[in-house]
C-alpha cells in the first residue's frame, strides 16, 4: 500500500515548506539510530517522506498521482520513482536499500546538533556571535509620543580594553593556526550505521578564526572579552507604541576575539496617563464643561501634551461632543480629540434653583 508521506511527518497537505522541514527535523532528531532510543526504520521513513515533500517538483507529482504514486509514469510497483534523484549511497540507495537518499545539505544542521559537527560544504567559516540581550524599558506616555533619549546601564560581555578584542597581548604577533592551516575549520569523520560522513567543524584551537596570537592577553585570557558595566544612550523614536520591540544592532553581548556582537532587544512598556489615551495616531482626552458655558458658549482651558491652551466652546454644546485639534496627535501625524462632558453642579443656592425653575417653566 502506498505510504502517506503527510501522515508520516504529521502535517497536513497545505503545510508550507518551512513546516515540512521543521517536522522532518524533529522526527530526525527523535529517531536518529545513533541516539539513545533511536529508531532506524522510522528515521528512514521520515527521510523518505521529506525527500518527496521537501522537493516542490516531487511533491507536485505525489499530490497529483495520490494513491497511485508508486505506479505513476510506468514505474514498477513498490519502486520509489525518485530513487534516482541525488543523495547518498549511489543508485542502490545505500545500506538502507533502494530509494533511500540523504540530502546532506538538509541534514547538515541535524548532524551538527546530534554529533557536534559543523554545517557542511560551501558555508565558509562560521564566526562566533555574541548573545542577544532582552530588556524591558518603561517610558512615559508623553515620551512615547514625542520620542526620548534614554540612558541604559547594562552589565555584559564587552570588548577587552587592553587587547581591543583581539585576544592578543599588546605587541604579540598573530600567526596562522597550525591546526587548521588558517582555514578556521578542520575535517572530522563520523562513522554511523549507514556509512561514514566527513564534515567541517570549527577549529578548536583558533575557534574558527584561522589565526592565533603567539601570546594571549593576560587581562582577558585570550578571549577578547570582559564582563563590565556599560552605559548606552538609546534614542526612542517618536510614536512608539506599548508592546513594541526596539532592536539596537550590536548592543548585545560582545563575541570572543572581535567577532560580531549580539543585538539588544528592548521591550517597550508605555505607562498609562490619567489625562490621555491613544487611538492609532490620534490622542483622546475628556474634559469637564460647566453647564453655563455649554449653554451660553465661552472658552475653557484644556491640557495638551504640548502644554495648556484655550478651547472655544460654541453655545449649545452637548455632552459628549468632540472637538478636533489638528496636528496635536502622535508625532504631529494625528490629531487631539477633545471630548467634553457637562459637569452638573452638586450644590445650588436658592437663587440658582429659582432661576432654573423659572427657566424650566
Amino acid at each position: 500500500m502506498p505510504k502517506d508521506y503527510y501522515n508520516i511527518l504529521g502535517i497536513n497537505k497545505g503545510a508550507s515548506s518551512e513546516e515540512i522541514k521543521k517536522a522532518f527535523r524533529e522526527l530526525a532528531h527523535k529517531h536518529h539510530p545513533d541516539k539513545a532510543g533511536g529508531n532506524g526504520e522510522k528515521f528512514k521513513e521520515a527521510n523518505e517522506a521529506y525527500q518527496v515533500l521537501g522537493n516542490p517538483e516531487k511533491r507536485k507529482q505525489y499530490d497529483q498521482f495520490g494513491a497511485t504514486f508508486d505506479n505513476a509514469g510506468g514505474f514498477s510497483g513498490g519502486q520509489n520513482p525518485f530513487s534516482g534523484f541525488g543523495g547518498f549511497g549511489g543508485p542502490q540507495g545505500g545500506p538502507f536499500g533502494p530509494g533511500f537518499n540523504i540530502n546532506m545539505e538538509d541534514l547538515g544542521d541535524i548532524f551538527g546538533d546530534v554529533f557536534g559537527m559543523g554545517g557542511g560544504r560551501g558555508r565558509g567559516k562560521r564566526k562566533a556571535r555574541g548573545a542577544d540581550i532582552e530588556m524591558d524599558l518603561n517610558i512615559s506616555f508623553k515620551d512615547s509620543i514625542f520620542g526620548v533619549e534614554k540612558i541604559i546601564e547594562n552589565y555584559k560581555n564587552s570588548k577587552c580594553e587592553v587587547c581591543s578584542g583581539t585576544g592578543a597581548e599588546p605587541g604579540a604577533k598573530i600567526s596562522t593556526c597550525e591546526e587548521c592551516g588558517g582555514k578556521g575549520q578542520i575535517k572530522r569523520v563520523q562513522n554511523m550505521v549507514f556509512g561514514s560522513f566527513a564534515t567541517n567543524v570549527l577549529c578548536p584551537k583558533c575557534n574558527g578564526e584561522g589565526n592565533i596570537p603567539t601570546k594571549f592577553c593576560k587581562q582577558c585570557n585570550g578571549t577578547g572579552i570582559r564582563k563590565k558595566s556599560v552605559t548606552l544612550k538609546i534614542n526612542i523614536p517618536a510614536g512608539i507604541q506599548d508592546g513594541e520591540i526596539l532592536r539596537v544592532t550590536g548592543a548585545g553581548e560582545a563575541a570572543s576575539r572581535g567577532n560580531t556582537n549580539g543585538d539588544l532587544y528592548l521591550h517597550i512598556d508605555v505607562a498609562e496617563d490619567k489625562n490621555f489615551i491613544r487611538e492609532g495616531d490620534n490622542i483622546i482626552t475628556r474634559v469637564p464643561l460647566d453647564f453655563k458655558i455649554a449653554a451660553l458658549g465661552g472658552e475653557i482651558e484644556i491640557k495638551t501634551l504640548n502644554g495648556a491652551m484655550n478651547l472655544k466652546i460654541p453655545a449649545g454644546t452637548d455632552s459628549g461632543q468632540v472637538f478636533r485639534l489638528r496636528g496635536l496627535g502622535v508625532a504631529e501625524r494625528g490629531d487631539l480629540l477633545v471630548e467634553v462632558y457637562i459637569s452638573t453642579p452638586k450644590k445650588l443656592s436658592k437663587k440658582q434653583k429659582q432661576i432654573l425653575e423659572e427657566w424650566g417653566d
